[in-house]
């Protein structure tokens, strides 16, 4: 009875996360296995047959494979704004944890505001238009790096104020230069917090929606995400399909969740035990 005593609110934690994550996941698997007929009830019945394969056929090759074409997008969309995203927000990090400045109040202020001020989308249309970036795919980067950078920095400040400053001290006077201290000496200890910065921003760029719905028009420039559009319409909609869409493009990021769970939280944790 003690055990149930301590632990009953993390057992209430565990199955309501439960419901709020399996019940939908399992939904989402059950329509696609279904056809499209016993898919317009959206309901838990049994699939009638298994229709997974056809689905997934048929999800892929719609409009000459754009599913394909898609994933091909997000993944380069991905793999550059997290890579850019990683070096820039840690390079930035540490300048402010190091260098005390009279900028750097204004600094700081202007980074929380890039965490808690909405994206001014017809603003940022008409720069990218003025530079000539509007719906290409690089152009997206730079939108993505923006609006992950303040947090990646945040992350990164508060792990380098655990490092020593002494290990900064004893390279400089070894004759390392600025660069050196940085990608020599501090990068490597930040791989802790990398790999978490790494899996969460991936994530969530991977399953943007509404930067690219705004910012990249045009089939040839889609992401997963806007190939949900491939099956709806104002007067039917192949939820079969849908769903099986749906599955197709939550697998990715599932995966890496299970496999860099303890990494992620570890690195979420690992500014505030590090010695």
């Amino acid at each position: 009875m003690s055990f149930v005593r301590n632990y009953w609110l993390s057992a209430v934690a565990i199955v309501v996360s439960a419901v709020v994550f399996l019940i939908p996941f399992s939904f989402i698997i059950l329509m696609a296995f279904k056809d499209k007929t016993q898919a317009q009830l959206l309901d838990f019945s049994w699939p009638q047959g298994m229709h997974l394969w056809s689905n997934i056929v048929e999800v892929v090759t719609t409009r000459n494979w754009m599913l394909l074409t898609a994933f091909i997008n997000s993944t380069i969309l991905t793999v550059a704004s997290v890579t850019l995203v990683v070096i820039l927000s840690a390079m930035v990090g540490f300048v402010l944890q190091r260098r005390k400045t009279k900028f750097n109040g204004l600094i700081e202020f202007l980074i929380l505001a890039g965490l808690m001020l909405p994206p001014a989308v017809v603003p940022t249309i008409w720069l990218l238009q003025g530079l000539g970036l509007f719906g290409k795919l690089h152009g997206l980067v730079l939108i993505e790096v923006a609006y992950s950078l303040p947090f990646s920095i945040l992350l990164y400040r508060a792990f380098i104020a655990t490092i020593p400053r002494e290990l900064d001290e004893a390279a400089i006077i070894d004759g390392a230069r600025p660069f050196d201290v940085f990608f020599r000496i501090v990068l490597p200890l930040l791989w802790p917090v990398t790999v978490t910065n790494i899996v969460v921003q991936s994530v969530a760029i991977f399953n943007d929606f509404t930067n690219p719905l705004y910012y990249l028009p045009g089939n040839a420039n889609a992401t997963v995400q806007l190939t949900l559009y491939n099956f709806q319409s104002q007067f039917s909609t192949s939820y079969n399909l849908l769903f099986t869409n749906i599955a197709l493009i939550t697998i990715p990021p599932l995966i890496v969740f299970l496999f860099f769970n303890r990494q992620i939280v570890a690195g979420m944790t690992a500014g505030a035990v590090k010695g």
